[in-house]
């Protein structure tokens, strides 16, 4: 029965650390975090499309997703780019999400 309580709290323990995080510009919230950021711009002026690209993680346990540039650009048939940005939300440490913005023409 001891064995058990004990497995069963490190269980628990782990679940609740909050390992799915994110990239961002500052330290992340401990409860949630929601922060969208500078990338790269280039000279080009117009940009009329947005393109997303996002990866996923939820409990650090399962990450998904392509969060690239090229993702990005082909979404909205971008094929000069202008702007990329990102865009970082996490809750809890148990859901994560990573998206690039590419804007562009």
């Amino acid at each position: 029965m001891k064995l058990f309580r004990t497995i069963s709290l490190a269980a628990g323990l782990t679940t609740l650390s909050g390992c799915a995080m994110v990239g961002a510009p500052v330290s992340n919230g401990a409860l949630i975090t929601n922060l969208r950021g500078p990338g790269h711009v280039t000279t080009l002026t117009e940009s009329p499309k947005l393109g997303t690209g996002c990866a996923t993680n939820l409990l650090g346990l399962i990450a998904m997703g392509d969060a690239s540039i090229d993702t990005a650009k082909r979404s909205a048939r971008i094929t000069e780019v202008s702007s990329v940005d990102y865009d970082s939300f996490s809750l809890l440490g148990v859901y994560a999400r990573f998206c690039v913005l590419v804007r562009g023409k």
